[in-house]
């Protein structure tokens, strides 16, 4: 197949690279810088340039795949409107424009697998617009899934803390079990080659 990796610069993005390449999957990769296509997923018109930049290199998109997304960690006494709102932009509204505009473009059997997390469903201190972002796409993902064109498919990828991340967010996540990144990577392989849609894989 072949992949459109969004985020393939960071932790998870590298693993689901490599698991997807180990596969003998093509993979297209896309981000802010040092990618094969330049994309900024909080802009509307950065996605279309994507897109458009995969049709004029004749690239049949089979799947679209995204480990990329941000939000902020603030009490909630200190959050501010923009704050939530550029946590939803960050990573619910982007992913959804993913799929909003692929939809229209890609091939009927193509698949799209975003990024969520373990707070959506465990909540913690600092974490209530993570919690919210990620409940929304999960609730997005359930819900395109019944109104995608054709036998496109939509799954979301909801991981715990990684073990690669201890030391940046150990602190945050004090008695979450971390799990290796692979076996996140390994979720969105289930997802990209399988048949399953709507679907929530959890990574705990």
């Amino acid at each position: 197949m072949k992949v459109v990796l969004i985020g393939a610069n960071g932790t998870l993005g590298r693993a689901v690279h490599t698991a997807l390449r180990e596969r003998g999957h093509e993979v297209v990769t896309a981000s802010r810088e040092g990618a094969d296509l330049s994309v900024d997923i909080t802009d509307p018109e950065s996605i279309r340039a994507m897109y458009d930049a995969l049709d004029e290199r004749g690239d049949a998109v089979d799947a679209v795949a995204c480990a990329a997304g941000s939000v902020p960690w603030r009490p909630l006494g200190e959050l501010t409107v923009r704050d939530v709102r550029g946590g939803l932009e960050g990573k619910a509204v982007s992913q959804i424009e993913l799929v909003r505009q692929g939809a229209a473009r890609l091939p009927a059997h193509a698949s799209y697998t975003l990024i969520t997390g373990i707070l959506a469903r465990e909540p913690l201190l600092t974490g209530s617009v993570a919690s919210l972002v990620n409940g929304a796409v999960e609730a997005f993902v359930k819900a395109a899934a019944i109104e995608l064109p054709g036998r496109q498919r939509i799954n979301a990828v909801s991981p715990t803390v990684f073990v690669e991340s201890l030391d940046a967010y150990g602190d945050t996540f004090a008695g979450f079990d971390a799990v290796p990144v692979a076996r996140a990577a390994h979720a969105y392989v289930k997802s990209v080659e399988g048949h399953r849609t709507g679907e929530v894989f959890r990574v705990e």
